[in-house]
């Protein structure tokens, strides 16, 4: 965060390197390490945050700004990483806006209240899960050990988003394989994009096809059979178009609950009159959501925005064709939009007008679904472990390296 407020001091648009920063979030892998490793503008304050996220002059499509004759001459991408590529945070109106339409219902806030009990109850069962383990290790409370991503954080929102897709119970564990592997393909760099791993996304890619088959064949009540026959005013996805949408949906909607949970955690752990404010009123865990999110967002900044023509933002201009890194972590650390940024406070008012989730029509499809799960994870788990605390000094817990602002582990104890 240190660099975010030097970023800021030097003025709303900066000249950045991220040379050793972990390849990940929208970009293409094709494309990714050689982004980062050269200098970029970086929009470091509130208001030009929001301005380049919601300002139509910006494309997310990095080909935007390139020539038909210079498209022409791109090198082809290897049919594994296209599909990784064509979703919804790399388009732009009005391909985006029809996928938008039909991906949105899925994730409005109503389909979200509907999902609580499921959430609750695998909140739940894997706490249960748990406690058993810690039992036939010998363990008794409050001294139980567990590390709360791989135990909670983790399975507790891919459990969640493959139920809402439809895939079977049968198929779940070899599915866990192949979405791990797509988390680890979408944070690698170009060069280290093996072969086992390309492989494993072309069975997952088969696996879908077929899935796809049989969801035509005998409907099912899930969102991939919603998808394959969604229709807005005659216009359908394609398949490549759902095989993306899968794909975004196990990225974008695992790792920022996983990230989520685990910050938060973290947070309160580090931050004890708080973790007391949350177990003396349990409806504080919309607090905890919204301030963890300001605080510690899933996702540090966005890359890129293509400015389509000359735009003048922060006093500085940005040529057409210029690529801009939108810093929304810098931008929730503000002074300027939040007081005293740098404190961890859950009852803060106005925490909710971060830009965690980006804004304008990419704002995150699945910010809905996170909120929820966060909410339920944060009430639940200091309701029945009140006792739940670090197992190693903060010092120990180490941020995984990515520009997706996540935790390698947290050992606890409960």
């Amino acid at each position: 965060m240190e660099d975010y407020a030097a970023a800021r001091a030097q003025g709303p648009v900066v000249a950045v390197s991220f040379a050793d920063t972990d390849a990940g979030g929208d970009e293409s892998a094709a494309n990714l390490e050689d982004f980062l490793t050269r200098e970029h503008l970086f929009v470091s304050h509130y208001d030009e945050v929001l301005s380049a996220l919601v300002d139509g002059r910006f494309s997310s499509d990095r080909r935007s700004a390139l020539t038909p004759e210079q498209r022409d001459k791109l090198p082809p991408v290897i049919e594994e990483l296209r599909l990784l590529s064509e979703s919804l945070l790399s388009k732009d109106p009005p391909d985006h806006t029809r996928l938008r339409k039909l991906i949105q219902p899925s994730f409005s806030l109503r389909a979200m209240e509907v999902m609580r009990p499921r959430i609750q109850k695998l909140t739940d069962e894997l706490l249960d899960a748990a406690e058993r383990a810690a039992e036939a290790r010998g363990e008794r409370a409050p001294d139980r050990r567990m590390d709360l991503i791989e135990a909670f954080a983790y399975p507790m929102p891919v459990t969640v988003i493959s139920d809402m897709l439809g895939i079977p119970l049968a198929d779940r564990a070899q599915v866990k394989q192949w979405t791990e592997n797509l988390l680890r393909a979408d944070r690698r760099r170009t060069g280290g994009m093996d072969a086992e791993t390309l492989a494993k996304l072309r069975q997952f890619t088969s696996y879908l096809r077929d899935l796809f088959v049989l969801k035509r064949q005998t409907p099912t009540e899930d969102m991939i059979t919603d998808l394959l026959r969604a229709d807005e005013a005659g216009d359908k996805l394609c398949e490549d178009e759902v095989l993306s949408t899968v794909f975004l949906l196990y990225l974008a909607g695992h790792v920022t609950t996983v990230n989520l949970i685990g910050n938060g955690a973290f947070a309160l752990f580090q931050h004890p009159t708080e973790l007391g404010k949350l177990k003396a009123d349990p409806t504080l865990a919309k607090g905890v959501v919204e301030e963890t999110l300001r605080y510690w967002g899933p996702v540090d900044f966005v890359t890129a925005r293509i400015a389509k023509e000359n735009v003048h933002l922060g006093g500085a201009c940005i040529p057409k064709g210029e690529p801009v890194m939108v810093g929304l972590a810098a931008a929730n650390r503000d002074p300027a939009r939040f007081s005293n940024p740098d404190a961890f406070d859950i009852t803060r008012q106005g925490a909710e007008r971060h830009v965690a989730f980006g804004k304008g029509i990419h704002l995150c499809v699945g910010a809905p679904l996170a909120r929820v799960e966060g909410q339920i994870a944060f009430d639940t788990l200091f309701r029945r472990f009140p006792a739940m605390r670090l197992a190693v000094p903060p010092e120990e817990v180490r941020w995984a390296k990515s520009f997706l602002r996540g935790l390698r582990a947290l050992p606890v104890l409960f």
